[in-house]
């Protein structure tokens, strides 16, 4: 079964989206980090349809520019239950094209919402923020 991204989607897909959820839950339940967010890019950078599973401390090597940030820290980042209830009201995904430009928005840090000027600063706030969290 290939899936190419969001649109492709409809009812009859909630069930599978519902087992994607809960195996990345299940996956993630025994990590040191225990914080997580499951979800879906609004504008899916590959070409089948895929689930993240984001720990919120962020700490990670990978995650190095803002347009990376802001792809899991804005309405960029569709939470896996809003797409399912999406679904379940309106049979369908909502366009989301419009949310591309929420990738350009200024760096702020997702616990307290303060604008950071750069990734490396950015990290080094969330450590804390995320500790006091």
């Amino acid at each position: 079964m290939k899936i190419a991204n969001l649109k492709a989607l409809d009812k009859s897909r909630i069930p599978l989206l519902t087992k994607m959820y809960d195996r990345a839950a299940d996956l993630t339940k025994d990590c040191s980090v225990k914080k997580f967010r499951y979800g879906y890019h609004a504008i899916p950078s590959m070409g089948l349809l895929h689930l993240h599973a984001i720990s919120q401390d962020f700490n990670s090597p990978s995650l190095k520019t803002k347009k990376h940030w802001n792809s899991f820290t804005t309405d960029y980042f569709v939470d896996s239950h809003k797409l399912i209830e999406m679904l379940k009201s309106h049979g369908k995904v909502e366009d989301m094209s419009h949310h591309s430009k929420l990738l350009s928005e200024d760096l702020r840090c997702h616990i307290c919402k303060t604008t950071i000027k750069n990734m490396p600063t950015l990290k080094t706030h969330i450590q804390t923020c995320f500790k006091d969290s």
